[in-house]
């Protein structure tokens, strides 16, 4: 049985008072209503990761970092380590996310290696693909996501694979107010799964694939209908307790 989770990403947002009322609403809501067995994760800001796992100890809700370096130690000003990560209890982080493509101009191959450093270190790498709207409207956009996985993740072995979490963001539908339909989210999904199976067989239906673009309180629960669709990497909306909440239960 895949894990179903749903993973919040702040961002860069939120000043510390504003941090720890979200994280421990979350935390609250998540202890008092009834919730199923889905993972529920808080990716904060670097500097705000030891007071929430402070926060979200004991209870349900996990805590994620957004980035890491592909490097253990040495003179890189300004990044933060898989061993760093790992020495306060981090168990998640994300990467590749579209933005972390786009803005800091992170290749496939530089993201295998921060895949490798963070499996090293016990840390979950929650590894983000996708294409941008002119990849989608050239046709190529099945290709184009999957080859992402190909160039970053199939030097895996099965067992690496294993402990990875894959996230689909179409770019178009980040920030956008766009989101891509329930079945154009299944379909990325399905064919993601294929791909993964033609070098993993069966490992490939243990895999959870997340969804990320524009996910809300009104849509999560037709998107999170898809089959192949288990759960949500959320943007924008993880931003208020409530809603990210909502989108939790929704699933």
């Amino acid at each position: 049985m895949r894990k179903k989770i749903v993973a919040g990403n702040w961002k860069m947002n939120k000043d510390l008072q504003e941090a720890n009322i979200l994280a421990s609403e979350v935390v609250n809501m998540v202890k008092d209503e009834v919730m199923t067995d889905t993972v529920v994760v808080m990716c904060t800001p670097y500097v705000y990761l030891n007071k929430a796992l402070k926060l979200t100890d004991g209870s349900k809700v996990q805590i994620g970092a957004q980035n890491c370096s592909e490097h253990a130690s040495g003179a890189y000003t300004g990044e933060i380590s898989a061993p760093m990560l790992k020495s306060i209890d981090v168990p998640y982080v994300i990467i590749g996310h579209s933005e972390r493509r786009e803005y800091f101009s992170e290749t496939n191959e530089q993201l295998a290696a921060k895949v490798n450093i963070a499996l090293e270190n016990e840390l979950i790498p929650i590894f983000c693909c996708g294409e941008s709207l002119e990849t989608r409207e050239s046709g190529n956009h099945f290709d184009f996501v999957c080859n992402q996985l190909t160039e970053s993740l199939f030097h895996l072995s099965a067992e690496e694979l294993e402990k990875v979490v894959i996230a689909y963001e179409p770019i178009w539908a980040i920030g956008t107010g766009k989101t891509a339909s329930a079945e154009q989210a299944q379909e990325m999904h399905e064919k993601l799964r294929a791909h993964l199976a033609s070098k993993y067989g069966d490992l490939a239906e243990e895999i959870s694939i997340l969804y990320g673009g524009s996910v809300k309180p009104g849509n999560a629960e037709e998107i999170f209908a898809g089959k192949d669709v288990d759960g949500g990497l959320i943007g924008g909306a993880s931003l208020e307790s409530r809603g990210f909440v909502d989108i939790v239960k929704s699933i």
